[in-house]
């Protein structure tokens, strides 16, 4: 049983990642599970070139930054399972106790933060009853999001990135995914704000 999984190896689902995995040492972090289905096929990133994101050295190619970021990711936090090349097909029960079902495998989740492209060919069974037009985006793009407060769809599903509604911008799906993250910490941490920074020695 997994207490957080999350959805997509994009910027916002490993953003997230990096901030829960950050947080091993918080009490409330201790006795947690976290993973992340790392499916990027999709990525907006795979056709991007960064010159104006904040940390990003000019001239980064997005399909080298998804490759970078997950190798960051396991390097410093090897904690945080990463399960690749699975495609979730379906989300099954309630919370706490939901199935994600993939063309593979199926996990069981408390939480479970949806981070993948607000692509109209998303299809994900057990959220289709959340899409929406996506409220920020061109609308011949035919873009998607789902209906979300403050990156909530229901109890226990959280969405990030371009999904929730932001921008496709990095820094902008970047800070979804950060945000999410410190959300949920937040509850494991009965309601007591909370976020997660390393310190020079």
């Amino acid at each position: 049983m997994y207490d957080v999984l999350i959805i997509g190896g994009g910027v916002a689902g490993v953003s997230s990642a990096l901030i829960f995995g950050s947080a091993k040492n918080k009490h409330f972090m201790a006795d947690k599970k976290i993973g992340i289905i790392t499916h990027q096929k999709t990525s907006n990133l795979q056709e991007a070139l960064f010159n104006n994101a904040y940390g990003i050295a000019p001239g980064t190619l997005g399909a080298d930054l998804l490759v970078s970021s997950l190798e960051q990711l396991s390097g410093l936090y090897p904690h945080i399972d990463q399960i690749p090349a699975e495609k979730v097909m379906k989300i099954e029960g309630g919370f706490p106790e939901y199935t994600v079902v993939t063309n593979k495998n199926s996990y069981q989740a408390k939480n479970i933060v949806v981070a993948v492209g607000y692509s109209n060919t998303f299809m994900i069974d057990g959220l289709m009853d959340f899409v929406e037009p996506h409220k920020k985006s061109i609308v011949e793009k035919q873009r998607i999001q789902l209906k979300n407060t403050d990156h909530k769809v229901k109890e226990g599903i959280y969405v990030a990135g371009t999904l929730a509604g932001w921008r496709s911008q990095l820094s902008i799906a970047a800070g979804s995914g950060a945000a999410v993250a410190t959300d949920i910490m937040t509850v494991f941490n009965n309601g007591i704000d909370a976020q997660s920074h390393d310190k020079k020695q």
